[in-house]
Parts: C-alpha cells; sequence; structure tokens
C-alpha cells in the first residue's frame, strides 16, 4: 500500500482516512484544526482564502508548518500566486495538494517548484477527468483527489452521488490503472448533516475511493468510521487468507464453500491493512 508522510511527523503512514481544511487566514482554525484527530491536516491557501488575503495567508501557513506536520492545498498551479506559494513553502510542508489539475503539465510545474515532496492532484474539471490518468501517471503525482463541487459547476449538474458516477467511477479506475492507491474523496459541505455525510462516504467507499476531505472537525469521526473495515469484513478476510494460506496459494475454498483464488487472497490482505 501507498504510504504517506504521517501527522506526528515521524515515518510513514498508510492512505490518509481524512483530510481536514483549515483556511490558511485564520489564525484560530490554524492552531485548532490539529488538535481534531484527523490523519492529515490541510492548510488552504486556495478557495478558503479571499484574494486579497493571499499574502497574509501564506505568511501565517509558513509559520505553522514550519513547527507542526501538516500538507498545503496551494493555488492553482501555473499561476504567479501559486508560484509565490512554492518559493515559500516546498522545504516546509510535508505535502502539497494541487487544486484544479487540468494536465499531467500542472503535476510537473509544481514537482519542478518544490522537488521531492508528495503531490495530491485534485480532479475538479472536465478535462481532469478526462486526462485522469495521464496526470495520475506523472512521476510526482502521490494521488488523486476528487473535487466534486466544482466538477459538477463544470459540468453543470447537482454534486450527488447519481450525477457524477461516471466521473468518480473513472477516477479510480484511472488512479489504479497508474499503479497509484485509490482517490479520496471530496467534501460534504453541510455541516451538520451527519447521515448525509455519512451516506456520501459509504457510496464513495463502495466506488473505490479511500478517504474523504472535511471542512470541520465534527466529520472526522464519521469519515474514520466509514473507512476502516467493518467486524465482519475483518472476519471475512482472516477466512479467506487462512484458506489461502493452508493451500500454498492455490486455488481453494473456504470452509463455508466461498470460492478464493489471489484476486480474492489480495482483496483479503488489502481489508486487513486498511
Amino acid at each position: 500500500m501507498k504510504t504517506f508522510p504521517n501527522r506526528a511527523g515521524g515515518g510513514a503512514t498508510r492512505s490518509p482516512r481524512s483530510w481536514l481544511f483549515a483556511p490558511g487566514h485564520n489564525e484560530k482554525l490554524l492552531r485548532l484544526v490539529f488538535d481534531a484527530g484527523a490523519d492529515v491536516v490541510l492548510l488552504d491557501l486556495e478557495d478558503a482564502v479571499p484574494p486579497d488575503m493571499k499574502d497574509r495567508a501564506r505568511a501565517m501557513v509558513v509559520e505553522v508548518a514550519a513547527s507542526r506536520p501538516c500538507w498545503v492545498r496551494v493555488n492553482r498551479a501555473r499561476s504567479e500566486v501559486c508560484a509565490r506559494d512554492l518559493d515559500v513553502l516546498a522545504g516546509i510542508a510535508l505535502g502539497l495538494r494541487i487544486p484544479k489539475v487540468d494536465s499531467a503539465a500542472d503535476v510537473e510545474w509544481v514537482a519542478e517548484r518544490a522537488p521531492g515532496v508528495p503531490l495530491d492532484s485534485t480532479i475538479e474539471s472536465a478535462r481532469g477527468v478526462l486526462a485522469a490518468f495521464e496526470i495520475a501517471s506523472a512521476p510526482a503525482c502521490a494521488l488523486l483527489s476528487y473535487g466534486g463541487l466544482d466538477l459538477a459547476a463544470d459540468l453543470g449538474i447537482a454534486a450527488g452521488d447519481q450525477e457524477t458516477l461516471y466521473a468518480r467511477s473513472y477516477l479510480v479506475t484511472a488512479a489504479r490503472a497508474a499503479g497509484k492507491p485509490s482517490p479520496s474523496d471530496g467534501v460534504y459541505p453541510m455541516l451538520e448533516d451527519d447521515d448525509g455525510l455519512r451516506t456520501e462516504a459509504e457510496a464513495a467507499r463502495k466506488l473505490g475511493f479511500f478517504g474523504k476531505s472535511a471542512i470541520h472537525p465534527r466529520q472526522v469521526p464519521i469519515i474514520h468510521e466509514v473507512f476502516a473495515p467493518t467486524a465482519e469484513e475483518l472476519e471475512w478476510a482472516r477466512k479467506v487468507l487462512a484458506a489461502f494460506d493452508a493451500s500454498r496459494g492455490a486455488a481453494t475454498k473456504t470452509a463455508d464453500g466461498e470460492f478464493v483464488d489471489m484476486p480474492v487472497a489480495e482483496r483479503a490482505r488489502r481489508i486487513l491493512q486498511g
């Protein structure tokens, strides 16, 4: 499984379940976000920051990132404001999320200015969806993430699960075909709708996403619960691997008659890993 720098700043961990945003110009939230228990703290210099506060936010984020482990969402690639972000952040943040990625050239542009830094490429447009495999295949791209609200606006559709099914499924396929981990899902904007968040996260997990972005600390425990294996899944995985190991890698069946071969065993291993 692909690993990423962990929030404690030491070593690496599995793909994150939760990515919690904090606006880069909000001093209070920049402090509190680290206490929410998210796998990744994601300080935002893009959409959450008004244009006239970009410089202030950048200075605040640099100060925080220099002392606390976090990722940073920079501004759009190949823009002057993103270049200023990268000038001061490339050697500080654990990783960078690039918004509105439309091509592998966007990833390469950032990578040239932030060499060696893990890059999360967010797909938020029709062009980005169609180029998702090319983007995921870029050597500097660590993973894909999904920006459903901007994509829905670009397509002129609602941001519901059914309306965005093609794009979401294609992102998962593109990421896996490029040898990258399962992409992370986008934010759920209704802060007090816990049931809606759970439903959307469960749908994303069924499609093959792993993890989800959050915009409020109350969303983090629900996201963690949804993307953790259930007791039934863990029991199934152990049973499958016990049968497969006993057969020394040959196709076999479990005690209750379920067929097991290499792909089934690999799915069981992934469940136990994450």
